[in-house]
C-alpha cells in the first residue's frame, strides 16, 4: 500500500497558489460536467407518478397561495393538509415556478442543481480523506457516472436534495477535525436534511457520529461541535413545533408516526421486500463500477486504520444494515450508499494507477467487462432488428455501452492504464445519450400517457368537481396536469355514484364502460382509449300556458 496516496488532509502551507487554481478548475469542471448530464433534456418528458406528481402539486399550491396564508409553512395537497414530509424541497420548486412558470423543467430544476452539486462535494470529501488528488477525482467521476444517481437526481424528488445536504454535512464534519468552525456547517447540513426528509436526518447523522467515535473521538467531546449541531437543529425544532401547534395530535399520528417511524417496522402502502432487496438493487444498477467493489472493500479493510477506510466501512455498513431491516422498501432509499461506493472505487482505481506497471490486475475484471459488453451488444442488435419496432435511441445507448466495455476489457488485458479515462468517458457519453432519449423515465410506459387524458379532463369538467376512474390506483401526475382530483373507484362504487349523483364525471376504459352499461350517458370526449362521460343534463318540462282573452 502506498502510504503517500491515502492520509490526512493536506496542510495549507503545502498548497501553493497554482495548486489552488488547479483545485478550483477541477471543481468547476466537475460541476459543469454534472450540470450537463443532470440538466440535458430535463423538461421534455411528463412528470412521473407518485413522487414527482405529488411534489409538483404541493409546490404549485404553495406558489398559488398568498404569503400571509402561511401555505409555505402548512402546505396542502388537493386542498387538504400535507403531512408527509417537510416542505423545503417544495418551497424551492415553488420559487422556480415564480421565476419560470409551472412546467416540467422548473419542477425538476432545483433537484437537478442540488444533485449536480453532489459531484464537487464528493470531490471535496475525497480531498479531505486522501492526500493526493487522484483518488478524490476518480471517486467524483464514478459518482457522476452511476445510473441511479443521475436518473433519480434528475427527477423532482427529495432524494437528490438529501444527498446534497448529506455530503455537505459530511464534508463539514471532516473539515471540523482541523477547524471547529465547520461544525456549524455540519449542523446546517443536518438541519437541511431534516427539513427535507424528516427523520432520515437522524440516520445519516448517526453515520457521522459513529465515524467520529472511531476516527476522531476527541471531536465528540468538543463543545463547539455540539453547539454547531444544536444551532443547525433550531429551525427543525421550530418547524416541528409549528406543525404540532397547528395540527395537534393529527401531526403526531400522521407526520411523525405513520409517514416516518412506522416505515421502520411495517411496509407503508405495500412497499415491502426481503432483507437483501437493496443488495439486488445495487447489483442491478451499480454497473459498470461494481467490478471494483470486491477489491476496493478488501483494500479498505486492509487499511482500516486510515480515515478514508473507516468512513466507507462505517458508511456502507451502518446505512445498508439500517435500510435492509426496515419494513418499507423503496428503490431510492439505497441512494445514500452510492457516495461510499464511489469512494471505494476511487481508492481502488488510484491504487491501480499508482501500482508498478508489471503488476497484474484482478483476473475477474476482463471476463466481467467482456460479458457486460456482449450483453450490451446483444441489446443493441435486439433494438435494431428484433424488437417490436426499431428503436434507434436504445440501439445507440447499448452500442455506446458495448463499445466502451469491450475496449476497456481489451486495455485491461493489455495492462494499459488508459482503460481508466476510457471507461469514465465512455460511461459519461452513454449516460448522456440515454438522458437525451425518451426512455430515461421508463416508468412512464407502465401506464397510459397522462398529458392527453389530463388535457381532456381539464377542458371538459368543472374545476372543483371530482372525477372517478376505473383505473386501479390514483395518479398524482394526472391530478397535477388536469388540476382536478381523479379518484379510483371499483365497479360497484361507480354504479352507486352513477345512481346517487346528479351529474357525476367518470373516466373509464372501454371494457369497463361496456361492462357497467350506464344509462343515460353523455360522452364528453375520449383520449388514449379512455372515455370521459357524465349524465346528460336534465331538461325541465315547459308548462303550457293558456292564452288570455282580452275583454
Amino acid at each position: 500500500m502506498d502510504r503517500q496516496t491515502f492520509a490526512w488532509g493536506r496542510s495549507k502551507k503545502k498548497i501553493g497558489g497554482s495548486d489552488k487554481w488547479t483545485e478550483r478548475l477541477w471543481i468547476l469542471g466537475l460541476f459543469l460536467a454534472a450540470i450537463l448530464l443532470f440538466g440535458i433534456n430535463l423538461g421534455v418528458l411528463p412528470l412521473r407518478d407518485w413522487d414527482e406528481g405529488t411534489v409538483a402539486q404541493v409546490a404549485r399550491e404553495i406558489w398559488q397561495a398568498k404569503f400571509d396564508s402561511l401555505r409555505w409553512l402548512y402546505p396542502t395537497l388537493g386542498g387538504t393538509e400535507y403531512l408527509n414530509k417537510p416542505p423545503l424541497m417544495h418551497l424551492l420548486i415553488a420559487g422556480a415556478y415564480a421565476i419560470g412558470g409551472v412546467n416540467e423543467w422548473t419542477t425538476r430544476l432545483p433537484g437537478a442543481l442540488l444533485s449536480a452539486a453532489c459531484v464537487p462535494l464528493l470531490y471535496g470529501i475525497g480531498r479531505e480523506l486522501f492526500r493526493r488528488r487522484l483518488p478524490a477525482l476518480f471517486s467524483a467521476l464514478i459518482y457522476l457516472t452511476l445510473l441511479p444517481v443521475v436518473r433519480h437526481g434528475r427527477l423532482a424528488m427529495l432524494d437528490g436534495a438529501v444527498l446534497c445536504f448529506f455530503l455537505f454535512m459530511m464534508w463539514c464534519v471532516l473539515r471540523s477535525r482541523r477547524n471547529l468552525r465547520y461544525a456549524l456547517g455540519a449542523g446546517v447540513g443536518f438541519g437541511l436534511i431534516c427539513l427535507t426528509k424528516g427523520m432520515m436526518g437522524l440516520l445519516l447523522l448517526n453515520i457521522a457520529l459513529v465515524f467520529l467515535a472511531w476516527d476522531t473521538p476527541r471531536l465528540l467531546t468538543s463543545l463547539y461541535f455540539w453547539i454547531g449541531l444544536l444551532l443547525g437543529s433550531v429551525p427543525v425544532a421550530a418547524w416541528y413545533g409549528a406543525q404540532f401547534l397547528h395540527y395537534g395530535q393529527t401531526f403526531v399520528d400522521t407526520g411523525i408516526f405513520s409517514q416516518s417511524l412506522q416505515r421502520i417496522w411495517a411496509p407503508v402502502e405495500n412497499h415491502a421486500g426481503p432483507p437483501w432487496y437493496y443488495l439486488l438493487e445495487i447489483l442491478k444498477y451499480g454497473w459498470p463500477w461494481l467490478f471494483l467493489l470486491p477489491q476496493g472493500l478488501r483494500l479498505a479493510w486492509e487499511n482500516r486504520n486510515m480515515s478514508w477506510a473507516k468512513l466507507v466501512l462505517v458508511w456502507m455498513g451502518v446505512y445498508l444494515v439500517a435500510i435492509s431491516v426496515m419494513g418499507t422498501k423503496l428503490p431510492w432509499y439505497v441512494l445514500p450508499i452510492y457516495p461510499a461506493v464511489a469512494l471505494v472505487g476511487g481508492a481502488q482505481l488510484a491504487e491501480v494507477w499508482n501500482a508498478p506497471t508489471q503488476k497484474s490486475y484482478p483476473r475477474s475484471w476482463v471476463p466481467l467487462l467482456t460479458v457486460m459488453g456482449l450483453v450490451a451488444l446483444s441489446g443493441s442488435f435486439y433494438f435494431a432488428a428484433f424488437g417490436p419496432q426499431p428503436n434507434w435511441n436504445l440501439q445507440l445507448v447499448f452500442a455506446s455501452a458495448a463499445l466502451t466495455l469491450l475496449i476497456t476489457a481489451v486495455l485491461i488485458y493489455q495492462k494499459d492504464l488508459q482503460f481508466i479515462p476510457l471507461l469514465f468517458w465512455g460511461t459519461y457519453v452513454t449516460l448522456l445519450i440515454f438522458m437525451t432519449s425518451p426512455h430515461w423515465i421508463w416508468e412512464l410506459a407502465e401506464a397510459y400517457p397522462v398529458k392527453p387524458v389530463a388535457a381532456m379532463i381539464k377542458r371538459k369538467t368543472p374545476i372543483n368537481k371530482p372525477i372517478y376512474t376505473s383505473y386501479d390506483h390514483g395518479r398524482p401526475s394526472l391530478n397535477f396536469y388536469s388540476d382536478r382530483q381523479v379518484i379510483p373507484a371499483t365497479d360497484a362504487e361507480l354504479q352507486q355514484r352513477w345512481k346517487g349523483d346528479a351529474q357525476p364525471y367518470f373516466l373509464l376504459d372501454q371494457p369497463t364502460f361496456k361492462q357497467l352499461n350506464l344509462k343515460p350517458v353523455k360522452s364528453l370526449n375520449q383520449a388514449e382509449g379512455w372515455l370521459l362521460i357524465t349524465k346528460p343534463a336534465a331538461v325541465k318540462p315547459v308548462k303550457s300556458q293558456k292564452p288570455q282573452i282580452k275583454k
